[in-house]
């Protein structure tokens, strides 16, 4: 028997395949952040037909400060492309910016624009009940961080 022949069901066996995207469905709901009368919502549709649907708003006691509409789309593997997902953020409902799924070790999902101002990077993750999220640089420096509960 060859080497050959001996050292290929191995190495197939240890070649792990791209790991494939897939819609966040945990992140589906309405989820808040308060502090004193700062506050914070996200609202995230369940995923259908490909699309997530998202919105954001923030601000202090009755008085809006921003909002942000937000979709993250996972297009399928066809001819040969890999499946891909993005996340798309439009602060103000004006000027969309695409940020590309990029497989992590880290828990949750991560998009990444290096060639955008701030962020260019976007994470969000469960910690049981909780929602979290940060926005950072693309080596995860100067971070900012929220941490959501389901709201009532």
């Amino acid at each position: 028997m060859s080497l050959m022949l001996f050292w290929l069901p191995l190495a197939l066996m240890s070649a792990s395949p791209a790991p494939e995207p897939a819609l966040p469905q945990w992140m589906a709901g309405c989820w808040v952040q308060e502090e004193g009368e700062r506050w914070t919502e996200e609202c995230w549709t369940t995923p259908r037909g490909g699309v997530i649907l998202g919105s954001a708003r923030s601000g202090r006691g009755e008085q809006l400060a921003s909002f942000e509409v937000m979709q993250i789309i996972l297009t399928p593997a066809h001819d040969g492309q890999a499946a891909a997902m993005t996340f798309w953020g439009a602060p103000g409902g004006e000027g969309r910016t695409s940020f590309a799924w990029q497989p992590s070790s880290d828990p949750g999902v991560t998009f990444i624009n290096a060639a955008h101002d701030y962020p260019q990077r976007i994470r969000y993750w469960r910690e049981g009940d909780m929602l979290l999220a940060e926005t950072s640089l693309s080596d995860g420096s100067n971070a900012n961080r929220w941490s959501y509960r389901r709201a009532e």
